[in-house]
């Protein structure tokens, strides 16, 4: 007996791109695989036959499809159709029976799909047909592993462009489905370890994983520049991270003073509430990261020690008082944490630009800075303070080791 075909969901509203998802339905079965067609329609009659009716998303997302017609506004069903979607997916992954997700849609049908598709585990495939996907995504896409590809031509209607994009989408959903890698954490039932960087600590970074690879670890490395420190801590949440190296902390910097690599409110929090061991540094966090108009330094940073990251990426250095407000943003973050954490401060700088002879070197800032990390830190987290830089080998080392020891203990 052979393997079951691959089941691939397509999201769509079959009233106005019944035949395009009808057409996709071809594609796959032609490659060997299944399609699942979910309607996320409301009103129009479906020009295709779903194997989810629009009755049965409702019905999942908490309001039947009568309740939603006797008063069919968008602001009141697309949150129903979504939440519906979203519960039959899961059921299916929960019980075995997708294996992908494709897409089609517009402006409102890419948001409502993708929305869809975020609440989706990491590594099942999610393709998102979209005729907004040229532009930015970082609204659809935000932290998950969704792949937009361009529908060039408006999703309404046949034509030889459309068909041969859309064959290219079910060809790649098979493509993904069928690939045998499953996502688990290697390493004799180890953790597996995310570690935060930025550019001015990568060869700080770069010895830690030596550290964790002799060790026997594997690592996960996000840039900490706001989606990478949020898609850490989501696979926290999702289990698939287990320890913590927070190496890079600009991202808490630029929550304060509302820089480019900000995160959100629950950086630096989630660790702490699930009791992963956690060393942490706050490494970059003594400038923040600005999107100016080229090699230009607004008003508001003109009285600061500046260096351009690049062109259009301008680092002011912080100044004490500033760096006291950073201070007390990253502590009060760490009082959701209960134990099981090293806080490490590299007392030489905290990053390539605050080393010496580096741009944005001030020791006077730092020892503040520094000064009320200690003062304001939770008795819960350890304070290690370190005659070093944050790339300084020994200072990596040993917290790399920390952090070992604490998962080993």
């Amino acid at each position: 007996m052979g393997a079951r075909p691959k089941v691939l969901a397509v999201l769509a509203t079959l009233d106005t791109k019944g035949q395009e998802a009808q057409y996709l339905r071809e594609q796959l079965a032609i490659l060997g695989s299944e399609a699942v067609l979910v309607d996320l329609g409301v009103l129009g009659e479906p020009a295709a036959v779903p194997d989810v009716s629009r009755a049965e998303v409702a019905l999942a997302g908490g309001t039947p499809l009568e309740e939603i017609l006797a008063d069919p506004t968008r602001s009141a069903a697309v949150p129903v159709m979504v939440a519906g979607a979203t519960q039959v997916l899961l059921g299916r992954l929960e019980r075995g029976e997708l294996d992908g997700v494709i897409g089609l849609g517009g402006l409102q049908g890419t948001a409502a799909c993708t929305q869809i598709m975020r609440a989706l585990p990491y590594g099942v495939p999610k393709i998102m047909v979209s005729t907004a996907a040229s532009g930015d995504t970082s609204a659809y896409v935000d932290i998950k592993d969704i792949t937009m590809m361009f529908s060039v031509g408006d999703i309404l209607g046949l034509n030889s462009v459309l068909r041969k994009i859309l064959a290219n989408a079910a060809g790649a959903a098979h493509g993904m489905a069928l690939v045998d890698v499953p996502l688990h954490v290697e390493g004799g039932g180890r953790p597996l370890i995310g570690m935060t960087n930025l550019g001015v600590l990568t060869e700080g970074a770069m010895t830690a994983l030596e550290c964790f690879a002799d060790a026997g670890y594997e690592v996960i490395v996000f840039h900490a520049v706001g989606s990478g420190g949020r898609a850490m801590e989501q696979m926290m949440r999702e289990g698939i991270i287990g320890a913590v190296f927070d190496y890079a902390l600009g991202e808490i910097a630029d929550e304060v003073f509302d820089g480019l690599r900000a995160a959100n409110a629950e950086r630096l929090t989630v660790a702490g509430k699930l009791g992963l061991p956690q060393v942490i540094c706050p490494g970059g966090a003594e400038h923040v990261g600005l999107l100016v108009a080229p090699d230009t330094v607004p008003e508001r940073w003109r009285d600061h020690k500046h260096v351009f990251h690049s062109s259009v990426v301008l680092a002011p250095r912080l100044q004490p008082d500033e760096l006291v407000e950073v201070a007390k943003e990253i502590t009060a973050r760490l009082e959701h944490t209960t134990g099981n954490a090293v806080f490490m401060i590299p007392t030489r700088g905290t990053g390539r630009y605050a080393i010496e002879g580096g741009p944005l070197r001030d020791p006077e800032g730092d020892q503040v800075f520094f000064a009320e990390l200690v003062k304001r830190m939770p008795e819960t987290v350890e304070v290690v303070e370190r005659d070093a830089h944050a790339e300084d080998p020994e200072f990596v080392r040993e917290a790399v080791h920390r952090l070992i020891r604490m998962i080993e203990t």
